[in-house]
């Protein structure tokens, strides 16, 4: 639709979805208690590619608890943002 443009935004929004799909994997083992050097590597950079993103929503929408468990509704919302802005320049 947006041609060269269209498709690299396209491009970049796919790599930003597999990096939140990738943080959110890391957080689970994280959380599940994995070891491991490369654990925290993949997710000091996880963090630092989705983190700037993330903060901003976050101040908006604030994680949900339900005692001792936590639900990021920012982090569902920019992962949904970012796959319906795929579909469209895409």
């Amino acid at each position: 639709m947006f041609g060269l443009i269209g498709w690299i935004v396209g491009w970049v929004l796919t790599l930003f979805i597999l990096v939140m799909i990738g943080r959110m994997i890391v957080d689970w083992a994280v959380t599940l208690q994995a070891r491991g050097e490369w654990v925290w590597k993949v997710r000091r950079v996880t963090h630092a590619v989705t983190e700037p993103v993330l903060s901003p929503v976050r101040r908006v929408l604030p994680p949900l608890r339900f005692g001792g468990f936590g639900l990021d509704l920012a982090f569902t919302v920019v992962f949904i943002a970012a796959l319906i802005l795929r579909s469209i320049v895409w």
